[in-house]
């Protein structure tokens, strides 16, 4: 009883409180909870249970954009390869798991295909063998939520839908997204208003929507697409046309650190997964994927990632395994969004998880800090506590 009439004291009084560490004395009272913060050359000033293993959340996405950079750089552009196979008149894309496939890439996609003299589709066709037939990773939960969006290896506007109904009718809720049949049918089970919600639990309904859509900005351009989806692999044939997108993955990284966009990160380390096997990414690629890499590169032992996005409650990483990582981040700091004046962090939320973590930016130097509550907190506790190191 106690424990409960403090926190509710917390949640009261803090965001009133203007004293000196007041949030660290908050800090304190915690018990599973773990907070580090370093100068600019590695060595530790502040330490509390920096060592214990704990849920870091949407911290997790540091590793990921770390792998994703330290992989393929960020001047990298993400391509998607067309094929055209003139005896069925099939359009076939082969899913190459581009996050960032938006409205405005597959109009450019169109226009492309325009120039290049097709004039009539009788059957777009995906291969999506990039990732496993209905995969679902860990931690993904089912609301219509875009944060719960699946992955798919095609996939458009990150695997969410924009629609809002006015007096009883479903219309895009984008100028630069056409209204397809799939997302007409979403649209049905809102009253009014206007909604996002991701395509579903199923990813087949993700790359099905890719499709319409895909014919969408075909037809757009004026070329003739019958309705019809195959799946399966590409055929023997050259490549018709590559697409590369428009923005880079420091571009991509960056707004996903900002928004903290789970699907962007889950799509990512799929990626990286089916790079490194040669075969479809799966739930259990992911997990070797990660922690393999790295505890090679940094010697790490008692820690566990399941997911790239940060939305499994098994994940486990320390404060200090978090600051090791910082350290290396370095070259990709100015990546991170700044949360507070002179506070560049990435942000953790799960029910009784919060976290924070990046750098404390103090006379022109970037201190890295961590810090990882399991428990309720206040909402910004985290930055009040970020607030106090830095004044330090």
């Amino acid at each position: 009883m106690r424990r409960i009439c403090y926190l509710i004291y917390l949640s009261l009084v803090l965001p009133v409180l203007g004293h000196a560490d007041e949030a660290l004395t908050a800090f304190s009272e915690l018990h599973n909870a773990g907070l580090i913060i370093l100068d600019s050359n590695g060595r530790t000033i502040r330490a509390d249970h920096a060592d214990r293993p704990l849920i870091p959340a949407s911290t997790t996405k540091l590793a990921t954009a770390w792998l994703a950079l330290m992989h393929w750089g960020e001047a990298h552009r993400f391509r998607t390869q067309f094929y055209w196979d003139e005896p069925s008149q099939t359009l076939w894309i082969k899913g190459s798991g581009d996050p960032y496939l938006v409205s405005e890439e597959i109009a450019r996609i169109a226009r492309s295909l325009k120039q290049k003299g097709l004039q009539q589709v009788k059957a777009l066709g995906l291969d999506n063998s990039l990732f496993q037939a209905g995969l679902v990773l860990p931690g993904t939960g089912t609301t219509n939520n875009p944060y719960d969006a699946v992955p798919s290896a095609t996939a458009a506007n990150f695997n969410t839908i924009a629609i809002k109904k006015i007096n009883g009718k479903v219309l895009s809720a984008e100028p630069q997204t056409p209204l397809t049949p799939y997302a007409k049918s979403l649209g049905r089970s809102i009253n009014s208003g206007e909604l996002r919600v991701n395509t579903g639990r199923n990813p087949s309904n993700a790359e099905s929507y890719f499709a319409e859509l895909m014919a969408a900005f075909l037809r757009a351009q004026g070329i003739e697409v019958d309705p019809r989806i195959v799946f399966g692999k590409v055929p023997n044939q050259p490549v018709f046309y590559t697409h590369t997108n428009s923005k880079t993955l420091g571009e991509i990284v960056r707004t996903m650190l900002k928004y903290s966009t789970n699907f962007v990160a889950n799509q990512l380390i799929l990626m990286l997964s089916s790079e490194t096997y040669q075969h479809p990414a799966n739930t259990a690629d992911v997990q070797r994927y990660m922690e393999e890499s790295l505890s090679r590169h940094f010697a790490w032992k008692n820690f566990t990632f399941e997911d790239g996005a940060g939305l499994s409650r098994n994940n486990r990483l320390s404060p200090q395994q978090l600051t090791e990582l910082l350290q290396a981040f370095r070259p990709w700091k100015h990546l991170l969004p700044e949360i507070e004046p002179g506070v560049y962090a990435k942000t953790g939320t799960l029910t009784g998880v919060s976290s924070l973590a990046g750098y404390l930016v103090k006379r022109g130097e970037w201190q890295p800090f961590a810090i990882v509550m399991n428990e309720n907190v206040p909402y910004q506790l985290r930055n009040r506590i970020a607030r106090e190191l830095s004044m330090r």
